[in-house]
This record gives C-alpha cells, sequence and structure tokens, in this order.
C-alpha cells in the first residue's frame, strides 16, 4: 500500500521500501480538464551540492544527469494515456557523491494552472519490486503555474524524501531555483 504524502511531511526510503533501495521512479500523470485541450506538464530534477548550489538538472530538454545515475524518459506534451505521462528514473547508488539534494518539481509548460489539471499526481515507486512508496497529488497546486513536489536528501548515509508541495510559478525548471533554494 503507497503512503500518501502530505505537505511537509518526512520518509525514510529504506524503512518504506522494507530495506535497501537502489532505484526510484518518480512519476508523474495528468489529464486536462476540458476535453481536446492540451495540457503540458514537465517533470523536472535539480541536483544541488551540499552548499546549495545547482549541479546538473535533468528535464525534457536535457533527459540525463551528467552522472549517467538519472534519466527522464521524455516529454509528454499533452497527458493522454494511462498511469505516467513522464518518469524520472533515478539510481541511488550512481548519483554522484558530491550531490546531496535531488529536487523533483512540476511545471506546466504550456502556462495553464493546475486549477486547469485534472487527475494530476506524482508518485515515488521502487523499480525493483514496482512497489508504489509514496503518492502525492496536485489538487493544491490551484492557480499556480509550478509546484516543487519533494525533495531526496542524504543523511547519515541514507536517503531520505521530504514532501513539499510548495506551490510557484514559472514555465521551465530554470525559472524555480530561487524558490528550491529557499527549500534546502
Amino acid at each position: 500500500m503507497a503512503l500518501s504524502l502530505v505537505k511537509g511531511q518526512k520518509i525514510s526510503l529504506a524503512k518504506e521500501s522494507g530495506g535497501g533501495l537502489s532505484q526510484v521512479i518518480m512519476g508523474l500523470g495528468w489529464d486536462p480538464v476540458a476535453e481536446g485541450e492540451e495540457i503540458d506538464l514537465d517533470a523536472s530534477c535539480t541536483l544541488f551540492n551540499e552548499n546549495k548550489q545547482v549541479v546538473d538538472f535533468v528535464s525534457f530538454q536535457s533527459l540525463t544527469s551528467k552522472d549517467g545515475a538519472i534519466t527522464h524518459t521524455g516529454d509528454n506534451l499533452t497527458g493522454e494515456g494511462e498511469g505516467d505521462d513522464e518518469q524520472i528514473v533515478v539510481n541511488l547508488a550512481e548519483v554522484s557523491a558530491n550531490v546531496k539534494y535531488l529536487v523533483f518539481t512540476v511545471n506546466s509548460y504550456s502556462g495553464q494552472s493546475f486549477d486547469n489539471v485534472d487527475n494530476a499526481f506524482c508518485r515515488l515507486v521502487d523499480s525493483g519490486s514496482g512497489k508504489e512508496i509514496a503518492r502525492y497529488t496536485l489538487t493544491e497546486g490551484g492557480p499556480n503555474t509550478a509546484m516543487i513536489m519533494a525533495k531526496l536528501y542524504r543523511h547519515q548515509g541514507e536517503w531520505k524524501m521530504h514532501a513539499l508541495g510548495e506551490p510557484t510559478d514559472g514555465y521551465v525548471v530554470e525559472e524555480l531555483v530561487p524558490d528550491m533554494l529557499k527549500i534546502l
């Protein structure tokens, strides 16, 4: 059974997965509210070092991190289809040692606010077992065009997750960095 995340909640990924976690998938799914209306949401991951400096971005514009540990599966421009519309696959063991934080964001590249998006969710899956570890809905997104969903961070040799659910505005991930820095 997946843990439904609430804003501000912290979880240990090792405990939630029932052991060591080596690879996770952050999935994003959505449907347009109005039939035929195209909504382009984008999932992104920003990598920060211990000094809270950007090390790398993984998004529809840059599908693989410099260290090869994080991969975006590609851009979905419409939200059509069932399940995850976009995914970011993270091999935790291969994330560069200088990376302390992974911040996952969702933004509306097409400019619609989350009020215009139906069935939007973000989830974390243990790719080894296929078990959904956590799920976060975008229902609190409101009139904003972006949300800082969650951060994974290293703590005492273990990866942990902090559900953030912080609404903000921006069309591409780079515009969200100032707000990401506020929550690190």
